[in-house]
């Protein structure tokens, strides 16, 4: 089997293992905002409501672990979008009125999660998902 095969025939688990990344390190990021888990956001944790810091924290943590379960097709790429669309309007309203380039205005994670979540939407969630788990355990004729 030459390489080229290989890659491809690991392409969904990769790409399943990826997303998972991703996903928690999403909702590592919301977590740290939203709850003050992992030593909190610098600065401190925005108060409930607080736009956009709070929501922002929100959608990060409940996107993320959406993304890293893999809740269907659909879902996965829903969850996937709005994080993307989240972080491009992080990227474009907090860190490029400080400088053009990521790596001058702070906003290469923003950057980063924006397209890494872009990508999870337009791939899907690969070989390995809560939905296909639940889809492979439910008895054989079940509705």
């Amino acid at each position: 089997m030459d390489t080229d095969m290989r890659l491809d025939a690991a392409r969904p688990y990769v790409l399943s293992l990826y997303r998972m990344v991703v996903g928690l390190l999403f909702a590592s990021h919301g977590a740290s905002s939203v709850l003050g888990a992992f030593g909190g956001p610098d600065g401190g944790r925005p108060a409930v409501g607080h736009w956009p810091g709070w929501w922002a924290g929100l959608i990060q943590l409940g996107c993320g672990v959406l993304v890293f379960a893999g809740i269907g097709e659909a879902g996965t790429r829903v969850a996937a979008l709005l994080g993307s669309g989240s972080m491009a309007y992080a990227y474009f309203t907090v860190h490029q009125k400080h400088a053009l380039w990521p790596i001058q205005n702070g906003g290469e994670p923003s950057a980063m999660f924006c397209w890494s979540l872009l990508l999870i939407t337009v791939m899907g969630p690969g070989a390995w998902s809560l939905a296909r788990l639940a889809r492979r355990l439910q008895p054989a004729g079940a509705p």
